[in-house]
C-alpha cells in the first residue's frame, strides 16, 4: 500500500494549503478518495496519472471534500477518457454533478456510475480480486462515511529449494501457492508448509474524515495497518471541535490507542494554526506512533 496525500487542510484553500484528497494504491489498484477544490491540479503537480483512477470515493457532501469532483470528471472528457468511472458517495451526489453536467452542455463521452449511500451501519462496497472497500460510518454534520481498505491474502510463497528437495514438478508450483499439498514425482504426496511460506500479513488502510469522537467505529478499524484520522483542532479549542463536530488531535491519538492501529496519520487541519507539528506533540502523549499529513506526502504502508 501507497499512500499519496493530495491536500489535508480543511475549510478554505490557500496556495499552499490544499483541502482534502488522497490516492491509495493497493497492489497496483489506484483509488482517489475525497476530491477537494483542486484536486486535479495536485494528481498532475505529483505525477498520479489520471487514466489510472478508476474508481473515486467521497466521504460527505462538504465542498473541501468534493467541489473538484465535477472539474476532475469534465477533465477526464477533454482527456478523452473512455474507461468507465464509479463514484462512491453519499445520496445527492449524482444530483450535484450531472446537474452542473447538464447546465455545462458536458456530459461525459464515457460510462459514469454514480452508487450512494445512504446505510448508517458499515457495509462492503466495492470488492474485487485484490481488495474489499468497507464503509466506517461517522458523526458529523451531514452524513458521512469513512473508508476502510483491506487487501485480500496474496498467494503463499513458494520455498523453492525445498520444492526442489521434496520432488514436486515445476508444473504444480502455482498449486503449492495456492494452498495445496503436492503430489511429488515418486508419488508421495508433500504437505504445503512443507514447501511454502506464509504470505505477508494483508493490509489496512483507515480513511476517517471528518468525525466528531466517535468510539463506536473501533471495533471496525481495529489493528489496521495505518489510520488517517482528522484533527481539526487543537485540545485548546475543544469546544470549537464539539461544536463543529471535528475531532481534536487528542481525541484522534484516543481513537488510534483504543483501535490498536500501527500508526496514525493525522490532517484536516484548521488554517488557524501556523505550526502543525504541534498536533504531533499532543496526540503523542496518548499514542506513540503519530505521524502527520502534508501536501505530497508519501506514506509507504
Amino acid at each position: 500500500m501507497k499512500l499519496t496525500i493530495l491536500g489535508c487542510h480543511s475549510a478554505t484553500p490557500r496556495y499552499d494549503a490544499h483541502p482534502t484528497s488522497q490516492v491509495l494504491e493497493v497492489k497496483g489498484n489506484l483509488f482517489l478518495i475525497d476530491c477537494g477544490e483542486g484536486t486535479q491540479v495536485q494528481l498532475r503537480r505529483f505525477k498520479v496519472k489520471f487514466a489510472r483512477i478508476k474508481n473515486i470515493f467521497i466521504s460527505h457532501l462538504h465542498g473541501d471534500h468534493f467541489f473538484g469532483l465535477v472539474g476532475l470528471i469534465s477533465t477526464f472528457r477533454l482527456l478523452g477518457r473512455e474507461e468507465p468511472l464509479h463514484v462512491y458517495g453519499p445520496k445527492g451526489i449524482k444530483e450535484a454533478i450531472t446537474l452542473q453536467l447538464k447546465l455545462g452542455k458536458s456530459w461525459t463521452n464515457y460510462d459514469l456510475y454514480f452508487h450512494e449511500l445512504e446505510s448508517t451501519t458499515s457495509q462492503v462496497i466495492y470488492e474485487d480480486d485484490k481488495v474489499t472497500v468497507t464503509t466506517i460510518p461517522l458523526k458529523h454534520r451531514v452524513y458521512t462515511n469513512g473508508f476502510l481498505f483491506s487487501e485480500k491474502p496474496s498467494e503463499r510463497n513458494l520455498d523453492i529449494e525445498a520444492a526442489v528437495n521434496y520432488k514436486i514438478d515445476q508444473a504444480y508450483f502455482n498449486k503449492a501457492k495456492q494452498g495445496f499439498d503436492i503430489e511429488n514425482r515418486e508419488g508421495e504426496l508433500i504437505k504445503n508448509e512443507l514447501i511454502t511460506k506464509d504470505p505477508p500479513r494483508p493490509k489496512t488502510y483507515a480513511y476517517c474524515s471528518d468525525t466528531a469522537y466517535y468510539p463506536e467505529i473501533i471495533p471496525i478499524i481495529s489493528n489496521a495497518t495505518a489510520l488517517y484520522h482528522e484533527a481539526t483542532f487543537l485540545d485548546e479549542h475543544h469546544e470549537l471541535a464539539t461544536k463543529t463536530m471535528h475531532s481534536t488531535a487528542k481525541e484522534a491519538a484516543a481513537i488510534a490507542k483504543k483501535a490498536n492501529v500501527g500508526r496514525l496519520i493525522l490532517g484536516h487541519y484548521s488554517g488557524r494554526y501556523k505550526d502543525i507539528t504541534l498536533f504531533k506533540e499532543q496526540a503523542s502523549l496518548l499514542f506513540e506512533n503519530v505521524l502527520l499529513a502534508n501536501d505530497g506526502k508519501v506514506f509507504d504502508l
